[in-house]
């Protein structure tokens, strides 16, 4: 098992319970493509570098996940069609 870091950008238009509830949709894809969810921290919310979908603001999240190889292109596919993330970034850790 591989360990990876998901950072996630989401739409600063989400309450605090649909936040909580993206979250857990995304926990829920990684154990679906066979890997294992750590820690999870919470950056809160942040000005962005540039104007994403006419939003200057977004709530920052980086999840720490153990899987396969194919843990993270399966994530990333999730993740490019789900409307309030903004952007994401899968990285794989060094160990």
């Amino acid at each position: 098992m591989n360990k990876y870091e998901v950072t996630v950008i989401l739409s600063a238009k989400l309450e605090e319970e649909a936040r909580a509830e993206m979250i857990e949709r995304i926990k829920g894809y990684i154990v679906r493509y066979n890997g294992t969810v750590g820690e999870i921290e919470e950056w809160g919310k942040k000005r962005l570098a540039y104007e994403i979908q006419r939003q200057t603001e977004g709530f920052y999240y980086i999840i720490n996940f153990e899987g396969d190889q194919t843990t993270p292109n399966g994530l990333e596919s999730e993740l490019r069609i789900i409307e309030p993330v903004l952007r994401y970034l899968v990285v794989r850790k060094a160990d």
